[in-house]
């Protein structure tokens, strides 16, 4: 195979993916757009979501400039050149500098695109569940599919396309440095992930947990009732929290990901030699491109299955639906990888090595399968963690928070051993590929480890669709309860809004699953850039060393603030619309009358306000963190005689601040969503119902845990892949 021909299929099935996500559009908004009443409710929705992203990304254009032009300037004056270098200084800083660009700009458009459908889908699915469940169902998911299509392809194009303007600019003897010429990509989506998610995820629950304090609460009236001022900003908040956070989130999670494993990959093929010291890989670009060759497949698989999701009748529950095109898509991803590995990864020196590697891809898959299946048991109602904090809200608000707490606890254990068992399975089967340097030792275990990244991701097109499919869901409901439609209509949008709950849910496990292990792949990518800078192997970190130590305690401490600070600000923003809501009610009696409309806007833009400002100052730490230690214990080395110990201190710091965060991360998520179900498990006439002791304990809970769930939990899962990202692209700069 050529690299012209590889290149040629991973583009092509990018550029077929976008108009696939085209085409699914065009289907989802041919769709009626509902009566007068509910284009009353939806138009608000998609005017507040727009602005929103329209004056965030502006903000964010404004910070990601700096970030470049400090990039660019950092690269051409300061830079640790390595002898090996394939460019000039300035034409790499240019280059970083504008792949930072590139990636920041696709990262945004992925998350602007997902966002453009799902505020047009919401009223649509409302509209359809008027006539078939069934067709509720399609609609949201393929609402969903447009913005999963689009992160994965654009992040395929975007990593694709660079490599192959790099690779007919330089000539054929650079091909595995290439890869470490394009990290600055990942950064860029990278960065705009954390500000989207985090802002996004301020936005939502800020208005979220003003909407219900006020208005269930105190006021007594129902979830999404049109007297509550607060709820078009709720609802608002569905989107540009769940859906363009979440798109740039899993956006850079590909991208960075394919990144690390293309590093490793050629790490691998140049690495590895025959006894007579030849080299045992005759092809060295079938692994470098190997990574976006299996995306590639992964995106074929995730299409096919989101064109199967088909309710067998109008009574099947909408959750067996999805997982049965969720099992079409892991099924083609199975067979593709076995598929790309066998026709990519097969060498005749070491023939065993393509199906150990496809077992890699096949570990990968089932982590992804297992997280979902871990997921669904601490976040549903149907199961005993949610059931036990349910029956402790029966005895008032403590019992509930504190049950809650021990829920998110408990649930950090089985991922813990899940992801510890696919690494540890995965580097084995690569250390047993048969690959070896010249010394003879295995040297296959990382590239193995990658290959499960990518086996976990190979269906994150279609893990993304079912998680936009939550807000939209939710939407739809909302639209349907405040347009006053009949008892019907509104009983299919319930039945899709619990469904979106869990798939919320899951995609948040799916992510940070996803994280830990694209973060041990970017941390050992890390370790090599160091060793190609310093032209000797670089493979341990000794952690009794007290500047080394120090470095893996702010690690954590990074964590903590991070989540401390994340959760203020929605605690912040939040108080800014119960003092609405509260105004409201209380100078516009007519409000709660029903003679009276209340502003939604003045909430739309007082959280607004607030979710930009807040975002900042948490956003601004994990970017500074990393770079401030770096260069800091980089001057301490160069004054002890310890030139690496910057090096060796960033490597602390992202080795124990990505296992603090995934730990925090499953915490959060898992405790946020088991509490929000506990309540909705009461909502459906359990334990007393609605407007029961019981049910007020469980909207304090589910109030508490909303910042957990949609805030700093899935922000966490940015902050593990930014610090990554972070680190690859600025190791030069952490060397005396």
């Amino acid at each position: 195979m050529t690299p012209t021909t590889l290149l040629a299929i991973v583009l092509g099935v990018g550029v077929a993916s976008l108009a696939v996500a085209w085409a699914l559009a065009r289907w989802v908004l041919r769709k009626d757009d509902g009566t007068p009443e509910m284009r009353a409710i939806s138009d608000p929705i998609r005017e507040g979501a727009q602005g929103f992203l329209h004056t965030q990304y502006g903000t964010i254009a404004k910070l990601a400039g700096l970030v470049a032009v400090l990039l660019f300037v950092l690269y051409a004056f300061m830079r640790k050149v390595s002898p090996n270098d394939p460019v000039g200084t300035v034409t790499l800083a240019l280059f970083t500098a504008a792949a930072f660009i590139l990636g920041a700009l696709c990262s945004g458009l992925a998350g602007y695109t997902g966002m453009w459908v799902s505020v047009r889908s919401n009223i649509r699915a409302a509209s359809a569940a008027r006539r078939s469940g069934n067709e509720a169902i399609q609609v949201a998911l393929r609402g969903g599919a447009v913005s999963g299509l689009m992160v994965v392809a654009l992040s395929l194009l975007g990593v694709g396309g660079l490599y192959a303007l790099l690779y007919a600019i330089y000539p054929d003897s650079f091909i595995g440095k290439i890869p470490l010429m394009i990290v600055g990509y990942g950064f860029g989506a990278s960065f705009v992930a954390l500000f989207a998610q985090l802002g996004g995820g301020i936005y939502t629950k800020a208005a979220d947990v003003g909407a219900d304090l006020v208005g269930k609460v105190e006021a007594g009236i129902p979830e999404d009732d049109p007297r509550n001022p607060a709820v078009i900003a709720d609802l608002v908040g569905d989107n540009v929290g769940d859906c363009a956070g979440r798109g740039a989130d899993l956006f850079e999670s590909t991208a960075a990901e394919n990144i690390g494993a293309m590093i490793l990959g050629a790490t691998l093929a140049f690495g590895a030699k025959q006894s007579d010291g030849a080299p045992a890989i005759v092809a060295p670009i079938a692994f470098i491109l190997f990574p976006l060759v299996a995306r590639a497949f992964g995106l074929v698989a995730s299409i096919i299955g989101i064109l199967k999701v088909k309710a067998a009748n109008e009574e099947e529950d909408p959750m067996k639906t999805l997982n049965r095109g969720y099992a079409w898509a892991m099924a083609l991803a199975l067979v593709g990888f076995v598929v790309a590995t066998r026709w990519l990864l097969h060498t005749p020196a070491a023939p065993q090595a393509w199906w150990h590697f496809a077992l890699c891809g096949v570990i990968g898959i089932l982590t992804s399968w297992a997280f979902v299946w871990i997921t669904q048991y601490y976040t549903e109602y149907r199961y005993r963690p949610v059931q036990m904090i349910a029956n402790a809200s029966t005895t008032g608000h403590a019992t509930n928070i504190i049950a809650g707490i021990s829920v998110g606890l408990e649930s950090t254990a089985l991922p813990t051993l899940v992801i510890s068992t696919a690494i540890i399975a995965a580097y084995k089967l690569g250390t047993t590929s048969g690959l070896v340097n010249a010394g003879g030792q295995p040297i296959g275990g990382l590239f193995g480890t990658a290959v499960a990244t990518m086996g976990m991701l190979a269906t994150a097109a279609f893990i993304l669709a079912m998680d936009t499919f939550g807000p939209i869901a939710d939407n739809a409901g909302g639209i349907a309860e405040m347009s006053g439609q009949p008892p019907e209509v509104r009983r299919k949008t319930d039945r899709l809004d619990a469904v979106g709950n869990t798939t919320k849910a899951l995609t948040k496990g799916y992510a940070v699953g996803s994280a830990a292990l694209a973060a041990f792949l970017l941390f050992s990518a890390y370790m090599d850039e160091i060793g190609a800078y310093i032209g000797k192997p670089f493979e341990s970190v000794n952690i009794a060393v007290p500047e080394i130590f120090v470095g893996g305690l702010l690690g954590a401490m990074l964590v903590f603030l991070f989540s401390g600070w994340a959760i203020q600000a929605v605690g912040k923003a939040a108080q800014s619309i119960i003092t609405e809501v509260r105004r409201q009610f209380r100078e516009r009696p007519g409000i709660m009358a029903g003679t009276e409309k209340p502003d939604y806007s003045q909430c739309v833009t007082i959280v607004t306000q607030a979710a930009l400002k807040e975002m900042v100052r948490p956003g601004l730490l994990v970017v500074g963190m990393p770079i401030a230690v770096g260069i800091i214990f980089r001057f301490l080395g160069a004054w002890s005689g310890r030139p690496l110990l910057g090096a060796e201190t960033v490597a602390s710091l992202l080795m124990i601040g990505t296992i603090s965060g995934i730990l925090m991360g499953n915490f959060l998520n898992n405790g946020g969503g088991s509490w929000d179900n506990a309540k909705k498990y009461i909502e459906m006439g359990n334990l007393g119902g609605k407007g029961s002791d019981a049910h007020k304990a469980a909207v304090t809970g589910d109030t508490v845990g909303d910042p957990f769930k949609d805030t700093a939990g899935p922000s966490l899962h940015v902050l593990v892949k930014l610090l990554s990202t972070i680190t690859l692209v600025l190791a030069p700069f952490f060397l005396a």
